[in-house]
């Protein structure tokens, strides 16, 4: 796993998170970075509509709900980076979140993805797979994994 832990020549960060627990490291150096590099940094969730589905296909949630609630706990995390000194913005998309992370660093021309790693075995990636593994394989510029 190739792991960034010295950028520079960093002007966009993109921080893709799912807002648990986990993710906060992450954030934290997200923020780091884009302070110290003096970085703007662009906050993303993704609202993926398959996990609010039960198995016979009834959402637990509905989409615009889920999405309501993840807008106002980025925006939270946006003012705690901007109070830490981060020029930072916000995105939230709906869809496959390793399809949305990596279009929108490319669209948003990051010099940098920031994903945390929840820490799962080896037996769960290979059942549920792995987000910042995915992101880490396809991605052609840095990405830096913060593990939880």
């Amino acid at each position: 796993m190739d792991i960034v832990t010295t950028p520079s020549g960093i002007r966009r960060i993109l921080l893709a998170t799912d807002l648990r627990p986990a993710s906060e490291a992450a954030a934290d150096r997200a923020i780091a970075l884009a302070s110290e590099h003096q970085a703007e940094l662009i906050i993303l969730s993704v609202v993926d509509p398959a996990i609010l589905r039960l198995p016979g296909g009834r959402f637990v949630r509905r989409v615009d709900q889920e999405r309501a609630r993840v807008e106002a706990a980025v925006q939270a995390l946006v003012r705690r980076a901007r109070a830490e000194g981060a020029r930072a913005t916000f995105l939230v998309w709906e869809g496959d979140p390793v399809e949305s992370i990596l279009v929108a660093a490319e669209a948003e021309a990051c010099d940098l993805i920031i994903v945390g790693s929840h820490g799962r075995g080896r037996l769960a990636r290979l059942v549920l797979g792995s987000v910042s593994k995915s992101v880490l394989e396809l991605h052609p510029r840095r990405v830096l994994v913060i593990p939880a």
